[in-house]
């Protein structure tokens, strides 16, 4: 039987942090922290785990947010060199993820810092959202300049983390209130050699259909009148699954 997401984030997981925390921290109370988690996951779905991993933290390390992100920092290892490696690696990452999700607008720049850190090692989708929400401007603009980064990582979370539907995330149409900005980041990207890459911008056009459809169009309209790349095609393509099947459906219908 497969193992479920959540079963993953268990009291090895537990103890796994509490090491961990113990070789950076050497005042931490381990053993508090393995006993209250070893109380507390059992009961609990994928998120809600996350959610108790947080907790944890914030009991154990207390609510100095700056003071823990340092802490965090010295834990995440060795950059990812490749798309591949986000889930095998770095998955005991989750719940700090979760962390900087719930508490990030304490201090947006040390937040900012740390989530393109973090996206080198597992991901920072989840983590950079109530931050968009918060000032999209703002934070659009540095999450434009990494749609130019040099790591696959950053620039997937350039797209990734815009999405109105994102997975176990809430929908968000924050991101669309600053249109020009979305458009100019995921332009940025649509030349991207990188698969990994290249189904984060299909999936937010995707999600942008299923919303905007005439933001959607604008944007694949204005990409196939310049000449579009190989990429850029295979992008539009998978923009636009979710469209084809529904004139599927349409077709359909009409010829019963």
């Amino acid at each position: 039987m497969a193992k479920k997401l959540k079963d993953y984030y268990d009291l090895e997981c537990a103890k796994l942090w509490a090491e961990k925390l113990l070789s950076v921290h050497k005042k931490f109370d381990s053993k508090g922290f393995i006993i209250f988690l070893k109380k507390n996951l059992e009961d609990n779905e994928f998120l809600g785990r996350q959610d108790v991993f947080v907790e944890a933290f914030e009991i154990h390390l207390g609510v100095d947010y700056s003071k823990n992100i340092n802490t965090f920092s010295k834990l995440l290892g060795p950059k990812l060199d490749k798309s591949e490696g986000m889930f095998t690696e770095g998955w005991w990452l989750w719940p700090v993820g979760r962390y900087v999700e719930k508490h990030g607008l304490q201090n947006v720049p040390t937040s900012l810092d740390f989530i393109y850190e973090l996206t080198q090692r597992f991901t920072g989708e989840f983590a950079i959202r109530p931050l968009i929400s918060a000032d999209p401007k703002k934070t659009m603009k540095i999450i434009e300049k990494w749609s130019r980064d040099k790591s696959v990582h950053v620039r997937r979370l350039s797209s990734e983390g815009l999405r109105t539907r994102l997975p176990w995330a809430t929908k968000s149409f924050a991101a669309l209130e600053e249109f020009a900005l979305f458009k100019k980041i995921l332009t940025n990207l649509k030349d991207d050699p990188d698969k990994f890459v290249q189904k984060s911008v299909g999936n937010n056009i995707n999600d942008l259909f299923k919303d905007h459809p005439d933001k959607a169009w604008e944007i694949i309209r204005e990409w196939e009148s310049d000449h579009p790349s190989k990429h850029t095609l295979w992008i539009i393509k998978h923009g636009k699954r979710s469209l084809r099947k529904k004139e599927d459906k349409k077709i359909i219908g009409r010829s019963k």
